[in-house]
């Protein structure tokens, strides 16, 4: 069963992470570095993208960095992931559908002491793979308009260390440090009347940012974690041509033109968690958000940065019979929701999301090994002058793997 398990999820893994460059086509990641991804580890993905209380004492919490000071010695974790997602873009007048297939991530974690453990993580951190055509724009300060043509493609990665450590049976404290590094290609058209202006534009991205977490064990069922990630500066520079065709004339403005850029500037963002077990039967994870985008006080052409708000609540079912020689007893069942107010604004409306999850957790043979199945439909966006709604099913599947390390056999 163990082998036949393995051996799918590999496959699956392996189909997904070949279209890995297929990332999401969202057009709102047309703004700044792009879409945010969410990249979650385990089952998380399956209630609602919470779990900042949740330890990690079966499988690797990315959510917050201080759960690894709950991981069993001699366990050695790893966790890859990926999706596909089927999305239907609405707007006034039209409706278009996209499919893609996404690597999600790879991690692995390990003890370093009985009250430690440290990981390391790549997993994307935004997507800005978009196209939109003859998209009609007003002019400021103007009755006149203008029309834009985009498409872009890139985004970027996140490189991290973390660490955990607690103190006593109760308290765990945690760090990570991220290296954020990637490009992002794009290329626009804007026709004014009879004048056409093309540019393309590369521009590459670095920089680092630190993230601090706790998490407090108040009683067997009761968990509290908090998460501080601190404001960030990434660098960026640009290699950028620019033409214009006017009365079929053809004018070079800039030929491949390297310059500085404005940095892209990330904000404090405030996490605060609980996880609360019912009777050995239910689990439910609450999560709260606050992203200060407004503080980073950076513009955007099409729109303006907000500050965020993001809610997540989950919940785990086990079975209060189980029967460790019955595999169905020891499969977990989880649901969860969640919604954000999104971190944008176009023309005073806000970019929302909201999305419900559902998976099963699979386990392999007698071990904290398991293959964690969720689907999600969301929903991101309205129907607008200027927005575009997006309808959205997603299916993930993590291949959570443990192996247990540097035990002495009982037996030759």
């Amino acid at each position: 069963m163990k082998n036949k398990i393995v051996f799918l999820s590999c496959f699956i893994l392996m189909s997904l992470t070949s279209f890995s460059q297929s990332i999401s086509s969202s057009p709102y990641s047309l703004y700044g570095v792009g879409s945010v991804y969410d990249s979650d580890f385990g089952s998380i993905p399956s209630i609602g993208s919470s779990g900042i209380a949740l330890p990690s004492t079966s499988f690797i919490n990315n959510l917050n960095p201080a759960s690894l000071g709950f991981m069993p010695l001699n366990h050695f974790m790893f966790d890859i992931g990926g999706k596909a997602i089927g999305t239907t873009y609405e707007s006034g007048s039209r409706t278009e559908k996209r499919n893609n297939f996404q690597f999600s991530h790879l991690a692995f974690a390990f003890p370093v002491t009985k009250n430690s453990a440290f990981s390391v993580a790549l997993r994307p951190y935004s997507s800005s793979t978009f196209k939109i055509s003859n998209l009609v724009l007003p002019i400021a300060d103007s009755q006149e308009t203008y029309t834009l043509t985009a498409e872009g493609s890139g985004g970027l990665n996140n490189f991290d260390f973390s660490y955990g450590y607690r103190f006593g049976k109760k308290l765990t404290v945690g760090a990570s440090a991220a290296l954020l590094f990637g490009n992002v290609v794009d290329d626009r058209s804007f026709l004014i009347a009879s004048s056409l202006t093309t540019v393309h534009k590369k521009t590459d991205y670095n920089g680092f940012r630190a993230t601090l977490g706790t998490q407090y064990v108040i009683d067997s069922t009761l968990t509290i974690g908090t998460t501080f990630k601190l404001p960030a500066q990434i660098k960026g520079s640009k290699v950028q041509s620019v033409e214009t065709i006017s009365n079929e004339v053809v004018s070079s403005l800039e030929s491949e033109a390297s310059s500085n850029v404005d940095d892209y500037y990330m904000p404090l963002e405030i996490g605060i968690g609980i996880s609360k077990r019912f009777k050995n039967v239910l689990n439910m994870t609450l999560d709260y958000e606050k992203s200060l985008w407004k503080d980073t006080n950076q513009s955007e052409l099409y729109g303006t940065f907000v500050n965020q708000d993001r809610f997540a609540l989950g919940f785990t079912y086990f079975n209060p019979k189980k029967n460790i020689r019955k595999y169905w007893d020891r499969v977990q069942y989880s649901a969860g929701a969640n919604f954000d107010t999104g971190y944008l604004e176009v023309d005073g409306k806000r970019v929302n999301n909201a999305a419900i999850s559902f998976g099963v957790n699979l386990p392999i043979e007698n071990t904290f090994s398991a293959i964690n199945i969720s689907y999600s439909y969301g929903q991101k966006g309205r129907i607008s002058d200027n927005l575009i709604k997006e309808n959205y099913h997603k299916l993930s599947i993590n291949l959570s793997l443990d192996g247990i390390w540097f035990v002495k056999r009982k037996f030759d």
